[in-house]
C-alpha cells in the first residue's frame, strides 16, 4: 500500500470503531482472532489511537546475549525501533505476554512522541505509569509493572511477523484501538473495512434511534427488507456530507 491509500485508510479507519472493525472482518471474511487479548488502555482519557503497524519482537532471555539487551549498543534492536519509527506508526511490541515487566518507560515513550508516533500496542507492561499517563500518547498494555523489559525478555527483531495478544501483526498492518481493545486490520482489507464500517455504524445508528423511539428491535435490528427501503428512504433524504 502506497502513502497516498495509507493515508486515506487512516482517514477513514479514524471514523470507526474498533467493535465495527471486528465484527466486518467476523462476518466478511471469516477472521475471529482481530483483536488482541489481555491488552487494555492504560490510561481511558488517552485510547483512541489509528496507524501502521512498526514490530518489535521479543523472546525470552539470555543473559550472555547483551547487544539485543543494552540501549548503549550500536546494535540494540529497540534503539533501531526508536530511531525508525515513523510520523503515524504504532509501535506494535510482542513481549512474550510478559505483564510482569515494563517493556517502555517514560524517556523511550517522550521518543515516540517527539517521532509523532500514533501509539503503542504491547502484550506487556509499562513501566513509569505515573508519567505515561500525562503524556497523552495512547498505550495499549497489560497493566503497570516496575521490572525493567530486560528481567524476562530480550528483543530479537524488528519489522517481522510477530505474535502480540494471540493476533498474527505484519510490519504495516492497520491498528485501531478505543475503548473496547484495540484491533488489527490487515493493510489489504484496510479500505474496504473502512468503507463498510462507516456505511454499518450509519445504518446502526438509524436503528438505534428507531428503537429509541418505540419501535421495537424486530425488524429493525438488523432491518429486514421492509425496514432496509424505510432506511434507504431515510438516507435519499438526507443533506449531502
Amino acid at each position: 500500500m502506497n502513502a497516498i491509500d495509507a493515508a486515506k485508510a487512516i482517514a477513514m479507519l479514524s471514523q470507526v470503531s474498533a467493535a465495527a472493525l471486528t465484527g466486518f472482518m467476523y462476518k466478511k471474511h471469516g477472521m475471529r482472532s482481530r483483536s488482541v487479548s489481555n491488552v487494555r488502555p492504560l490510561d481511558g482519557n488517552t485510547c483512541r489511537m489509528v496507524g501502521r503497524a512498526y514490530t518489535i519482537r521479543y523472546v525470552p532471555q539470555r543473559e550472555d546475549l547483551n547487544v539485543a539487551t543494552d540501549l548503549g549498543h550500536p546494535d540494540s534492536l529497540l534503539l533501531r525501533a526508536m530511531e525508525e519509527i515513523g510520523e503515524g506508526d504504532v509501535l506494535v511490541m510482542d513481549m512474550q505476554s510478559c505483564a510482569h515487566v515494563g517493556g517502555l518507560g517514560d524517556v523511550l515513550m517522550t521518543r515516540l512522541i517527539q517521532a509523532k508516533a500514533a501509539g503503542v500496542l504491547a502484550d506487556g507492561g509499562m513501566r513509569d505509569v505515573g508519567d505515561l499517563k500525562t503524556m497523552g500518547l495512547p498505550i495499549f498494555c497489560t497493566g503497570p509493572a516496575a521490572p525493567p523489559g530486560p528481567v524476562a525478555i530480550m528483543p530479537a527483531g524488528v519489522q517481522e511477523l510477530v505474535g502480540c495478544g494471540g493476533v498474527a501483526i505484519f510490519p504495516g498492518d492497520f491498528v485501531v484501538g478505543d475503548d473496547d481493545g484495540a484491533v488489527i486490520v490487515p493493510a489489504h482489507l484496510a479500505i474496504e473495512a473502512a468503507e463498510h464500517c462507516i456505511a454499518k455504524e450509519r445504518q446502526d445508528s438509524w436503528s438505534r434511534q428507531m428503537v429509541a423511539d418505540g419501535h421495537g428491535v424486530r425488524g429493525y435490528y438488523p432491518p429486514d427488507a421492509e425496514r432496509l427501503a424505510q432506511y434507504q428512504a431515510w438516507v435519499a433524504r438526507q443533506p449531502p456530507g
